[in-house]
């Protein structure tokens, strides 16, 4: 294929002093989503700096975390080694041993083959951290291949408490998962549950630059974080209120009209009539009297004068009748067994869904004014259609995410700005062949996922698997037992909850091997670690970055700056060498990675040669296609926005956005013991449970802390800085208070991640299994989640603060 590619505006020459000792070597920071464009500055062999590169489309800054890649490089606390258990698992001693590479693949492969002959390729997981936060995106496609081709359906990626929600959930209404704000073009932007200065750099200067083009901005979060401190409006919701807020605004839209109306009636299936009798969509051949010319499949819609008429499948309005359907009404329709069935329009069921949360029972449940709901509902229509919008873990680390999404993304269709200009757009992408070997799984196997007896539209659906649901076969044996695990930087015993169920879980494997870059928890668990080296340590290709669409022409090979360290080796060559001693050499080129991404690469038109003469990169450049859908319809099973979701409905949820109260609620019996509800976020200067060991890093956050109000602390008895306890039904850590006036005071946030040392030799580390320690993972339970997705109730939980004394 060919495309025009235009070089980079940025000089691709390594350059270097009049000493020849400093070079400058352009490439992208592999630490976060963001991924921001970088220059990696090298000297005398050694890695001193990572700096911003402006020509990027993702290069104008760089946080905190990316300028400290040289602590991260030279961290005495990395592996360096492979490394093997000589101690059972239960010894405080694990006894590692250094061991070499091929010593430590070989006895990698021969336990797994050995699982599989026995019980089948199913009961070896693989666990992968996220692309969102760590380095593994340069990578992960390589890991998902080797699982694919290993033939497990059960890969633990953490997708519950991430992106189901915005990536898959959002399928349900618009057929696609939340597309990227065209900041560029909005005049509002809501972020709901979402902080981009804390996690997406990149696209934290682009909403500045709204900003000060005239874009308003909304913030949904109950802390006072990043935008929401100069907002244009702040919502300060109650943890897992979020559905509430999205159905009262909706319900205020709705009945001051402050909707787009056409675009409502003619791209969702809002004037589409339901049955009254098993709730389906009604269809032309199931009327006694069809409308002249319908199919049997096409759905049944109302006109203004009391007529039905046929509506295809993704067809604007009537098909063929030129008459237009009315949103709001009902009639009795005369099926062709004989029966009167009473049907309503979607949007009537739409608005009864919304009619019972008023402005006063939405601040009742979310803990905000009243009259705050009407400015978002007010906000929202003056902008449209140019609203963009973007939520995140703020919103799926609830019980109720699956209910919360669908209520966001209805009360965001309302606004006509899907896929228009300064809405929600799909970018033009660069062209890439997917190497994941997706295919290499076949259905019948994938049907055999242990979290598809859950739920049959989460993430099961595509092999993947909720860390509880992981523990369960582990440890029960249910619905088979999981023997062995392959895990690739997903730190369990940190960023899921129930940290204690997932050591015994970990400890219970009877194989485990762990590729990491320091000694995590979870990768203490292992029989075998392996060492994987840091981004600027490996070659890396990127097809299309995100945030604009710019970054999405933009195809880049980073190159590594220096050498690997130590033994350390990166994800992929860890992959690839594996797959040849498990017999699956086939499937990863004979072995060659280099082809591997040639094969990727093969629909750019580029070659590695190329992109390694321009390693700062080259665009493809492409269109900004606006409004596809007029086009293209929807991927949705009636090929239009779904306020009613069919597919919902015959999985036994409900068709319409409704909110659930989270599993811990401060309304229910548990508050008497626990009164005070419990969040948690991300801090701005880690990366999940990373990183505190970078000197830099660490003078920001020097430990673990609970953030409450002043009044809340002074009812305890608790002052500023003092060592507290907190406790919730599941277990108890240790923290230290800091004041946050601008929280509720029924609302406290911990901070989560803690258990490095800030240095090797340092003794401020924390025991990640111990209530001295300071693992907010232990608060939480896993045994309540989302029906649909798994999602754990990470950020909205029940707590009680206690003052400790300092030697306490």
């Amino acid at each position: 294929m060919n495309h025009n590619v235009m070089l980079a505006t940025m000089s691709d020459d390594l350059s270097t002093d009049s000493s020849a000792s400093r070079r400058s070597i352009p490439g992208f920071c592999g630490l976060c989503k963001s991924r921001c464009g970088s220059r990696m500055v090298v000297e005398d062999g050694r890695l001193v700096a990572q700096l911003p590169d402006p020509a990027h489309p993702t290069g104008r800054a760089q946080c905190v975390k990316g300028r400290a890649a040289p602590e991260l490089v030279y961290d005495p606390q990395r592996v360096l080694r492979p490394l093997l258990r000589t101690r059972p698992k239960g010894d405080a001693d694990p006894g590692w041993r250094e061991i070499s590479w091929d010593e430590a693949l070989g006895r990698v492969a021969q336990a797994l083959l050995r699982v599989r002959a026995e019980s089948g390729p199913e009961a070896v997981a693989f666990a992968i951290a996220t692309p969102s936060g760590t380095p593994i995106a340069d990578d992960i496609r390589w890991i998902e291949r080797l699982a694919n081709a290993f033939g497990s359906p059960n890969v633990a990626n953490g997708t519950e408490i991430c992106n189901w929600h915005k990536d898959f959930t959002h399928q349900l209404t618009f057929g696609r998962g939340i597309a990227t704000p065209d900041f560029a073009h909005s005049r509002c932007i809501v972020l709901w549950g979402h902080n981009p200065r804390d996690t997406w750099l990149a696209n934290s200067l682009a909403i500045r630059a709204a900003r000060k083009a005239g874009a308003k901005v909304v913030v949904v979060d109950p802390r006072k974080a990043g935008f929401a401190a100069d907002a244009d409006l702040w919502l300060r919701v109650r943890p897992g209120s979020d559905g509430a807020l999205a159905l009262g605004a909706a319900r205020v839209m709705l009945a001051r009209g402050w909707f787009d109306a056409a675009f409502v009636r003619d791209f969702s299936n809002a004037p589409l009539l339901v049955r009254g009798d098993d709730g389906r969509l009604l269809r032309a051949g199931e009327l006694a009297a069809p409308p002249a010319g319908a199919g049997a499949d096409d759905f049944v819609a109302l006109a203004a004068d009391g007529r039905l008429i046929a509506c295809g499948r993704g067809v604007r309005g009537s098909a063929g009748s030129g008459v237009e359907p009315v949103l709001a009404g009902s009639v009795d329709a005369h099926l062709a067994d004989g029966r009167v069935v009473r049907c309503e329009t979607v949007f009537a069921r739409f608005e009864q869904a919304c009619a019972d949360y008023t402005p006063e029972r939405v601040a009742a449940l979310c803990w905000i004014e009243p009259a705050q709901v009407e400015a978002l509902a007010r906000l929202l229509h003056e902008a449209g259609p140019a609203v963009s919008y973007y939520c995140w873990a703020g919103v799926c680390q609830h019980t109720n995410a699956t209910q919360t999404d669908r209520a966001i993304a209805t009360l965001m269709a309302l606004t006509g700005s899907f896929d228009a200009p300064g809405g929600n757009v799909a970018f033009t992408p660069a062209p890439a062949n997917d190497a994941s070997g997706k295919d290499l799984l076949g259905a019948a196997q994938r049907a055999r996922c242990i979290g598809l007896e859950r739920s049959r539209l989460g993430p099961a659906r595509l092999g993947l698997i909720g860390s509880d649901a992981l523990w369960d076969a582990i440890l029960e044996e249910r619905p088979y037992p999981i023997r062995a695990l392959v895990g690739f930087g997903r730190d369990f015993l940190l960023n899921h909850a129930d940290a204690e169920r997932a050591a015994e879980a970990l400890a219970a494997l009877e194989f485990c091997v762990y590729a990491d870059l320091t000694l995590t928890p979870t990768a203490a668990l292992a029989d075998i670690v392996l060492p994987i080296c840091t981004p600027w340590e490996r070659e890396a290709l990127r097809v299309g970055f995100e945030g604009s669409q710019a970054a999405e022409s933009w195809v880049q090979l980073r190159p590594a700056a220096i050498a690997p360290l130590g033994d350390s080796r990166a994800d992929a060559w860890v992959v690839f060498e594996l797959a040849q001693r498990l017999g699956l050499g086939e499937h990863f080129w004979g072995g060659d990675l280099e082809a591997g991404l040639a094969h990727v690469l093969a629909p750019t038109g580029l070659t590695l040669e190329t992109l390694r003469a321009h390693p700062g990169g080259l665009a493809i450049p492409a269109p900004t296609r606006y409004r596809k859908q007029v086009e293209e319809g929807f991927r949705t099973p009636s090929g239009r926005i779904e306020l009613y979701s069919e597919t919902l409905l015959e999985h036994g949820e409900p068709p319409l956005p409704r909110f659930d109260e989270p599993a811990d609620s401060p309304f229910g019996e548990a508050s008497a013991a626990f009164p005070l509800v419990m969040t948690t976020a991300k801090l701005r200067h880690f990366r999940h449970g990373q990183d505190r060991q970078a000197p830099s890093l660490r003078r920001h956050s020097p430990e673990p802390s609970v953030h409450l109000h002043p009044d809340a602390a002074r009812a305890r008895g608790i002052a500023e800085g003092d060592p507290v306890r907190v406790r919730t039904a599941n277990g108890a850590i240790r923290m230290h208070a800091r004041f946050d006036a601008a929280l509720d005071a029924r609302v406290v946030w911990v901070e989560y991640g803690w258990w490095q040392p800030g240095t090797a030799d340092a003794a401020d580390g924390y025991d990640a299994r111990s209530e001295e320690g300071a693992n907010y993972s232990r608060l939480v339970s896993d045994r309540r989640v989302d029906p649909v997705a798994g999602s754990q109730p990470l950020r909205s939980g029940l707590c009680e603060i206690e003052p400790l004394s300092s030697s306490g």
